[in-house]
């Protein structure tokens, strides 16, 4: 038996993203609930030169849209980094899985042979098979972004464990 990368890809992104959604209403809620701005939050940072929680989802939801649109081979579509509020970060994730979700899984047929190229013609270049570009770069890349950004409502005090990282089943 085979795994496609649509399958290696897109279930993995919807259902991540829905964590992560999850994670960010537990988030607001419990800032809700002791009583300050839940968008406090949103500025908080691990360390000084880590990206704060806004950053953190927005870049998860740029590699679960980035990676799926180049496996298919289609355009990637622009989201403009202009989150400030829960709501907004949630609405982008929503607009995130309805991209994905949208890629019809024929488009996938034979992206594990396709050349993925980023930042083409400049020093920075990078060039992947897309197997290796899901495997080695964008699924880890995704991880990272949303385990940080559990890792700091976490971190805030927000009682949130692994389950609700790992999402509903």
């Amino acid at each position: 038996m085979t795994l496609s990368l649509h399958d290696a890809s897109v279930p993995v992104f919807r259902h991540m993203l829905g964590a992560l959604d999850g994670v960010l209403a537990k988030g607001e809620a419990h800032a809700r609930s002791q009583g300050y701005d839940p968008d406090v939050l949103l500025h908080t940072r691990l360390f000084p030169d880590m990206f704060p929680l806004s950053r953190q989802v927005q870049i998860a939801c740029d590699f679960a849209k980035s990676v799926s649109a180049r496996l298919a081979d289609v355009e990637v579509p622009a989201m403009p980094d202009e989150e400030r509020t829960f709501d907004e970060l949630r609405q982008r994730i929503a607009r995130t899985l309805a991209f994905v979700e949208g890629l019809d899984a024929v488009l996938f047929e034979g992206a594990g042979e396709r050349e993925v190229v980023l930042r083409p013609g400049t020093p920075k270049e990078r060039r992947f098979d897309g197997r290796s570009y899901l495997l080695q770069y964008g699924l880890p890349q995704f991880f990272f972004h949303v385990t940080t950004a559990y890792a700091l409502l976490r971190h805030n005090g927000v009682p949130v464990g692994k389950l609700d990282y790992m999402g509903a089943r």
